[in-house]
């Protein structure tokens, strides 16, 4: 799920790297450990901002059409549910409970769900109709996408792109490379480095997204069925596009089974 993908394009190449910032952690690592430093150049206050524009935008459009938020039982569902989340989102980021959260949702067939940064979530009534998913099932959707905010994924992602472009240009102007050599060397970087960093954010999301679902009192082992869930939507076709650039569903599953003994006490003192 990359809704924001597109903002990357808002941040000027050719700011100054040295000026901007270096690696740094946004979160703690919580009961998964799942704690690393990321490069960031550039401000999760410029990142809220577009953000914000973006999703504004969003709701204008879905408003338009009269498909934003159409099912008010589902829309009080899952703002049920994410309100749970919300509230154990301290155990990674002590400024996250106090976010400006946002929760709505699209009628539509995709099968789609995505959260900005700054805690602006939108669900696409498709994932929840069509996979027929339990309230535990959609908690894991939910902490999963809250994750890449908790973490700020997508301000690295953004930064990577940065660093990657001026590295390249400098790169093709010491060489006496011409544009079309600087941008086979660009696809190349998105080829072998951004797939793999992208893989890598959603492991972590879904390390992350795990212990909030058992803190929110949501059974955890919802991952497993929800990913079988998923393959099985994706079989004899395009993979929905909430397993765009994730790792493959068996991989998913063993990870959450290799973590069960980590969060399912959590899960069981939530439920006390």
């Amino acid at each position: 799920m990359k809704p924001f993908k597109s903002t990357i394009a808002a941040i000027s190449v050719g700011l100054s790297v040295a000026a901007l910032g270096g690696c740094e952690t946004t979160t703690s690592g919580g009961a998964v450990g799942a704690d690393r430093s990321q490069l960031m150049l550039v401000s999760s206050a410029q990142l809220d901002q577009m953000a914000a524009q973006s999703y504004a935008k969003l709701l204008s459009d879905a408003s338009g059409k009269g498909v934003l938020n159409r099912d008010q039982a589902m829309l009080q569902r899952v703002r049920a549910i994410a309100g749970r989340l919300e509230a154990q989102t301290g155990v990674f980021r002590a400024d996250a409970p106090v976010w400006k959260w946002e929760v709505n949702t699209i009628a539509s067939n995709q099968l789609n769900a995505f959260c900005m940064p700054g805690g602006r979530i939108m669900v696409y009534s498709g994932l929840i109709t069509q996979l027929q998913l339990s309230d535990d099932e959609i908690a894991i959707v939910l902490g999963h996408e809250i994750a890449h905010a908790l973490r700020e994924h997508s301000r690295a992602q953004v930064s990577q792109a940065i660093a990657a472009q001026t590295t390249i240009g400098l790169g093709a102007a010491l060489l006496g490379l011409g544009e079309g050599s600087a941008s086979v060397a660009n696809a190349g970087y998105e080829a072998l480095i951004a797939t793999r960093f992208s893989r890598g954010d959603e492991t972590e999301a879904d390390r992350i997204g795990l212990e909030l679902t058992a803190r929110a009192g949501y059974d955890p082992r919802a991952g497993i069925s929800l990913w079988q869930k998923m393959a099985s939507a994706s079989q004899g076709g395009r993979p929905p596009e909430f397993l765009s650039s994730h790792p493959a569903d068996a991989s998913r599953v063993q990870q959450i089974q290799a973590l069960l003994p980590t969060v399912l006490p959590l899960y069981a003192a939530a439920r006390r």
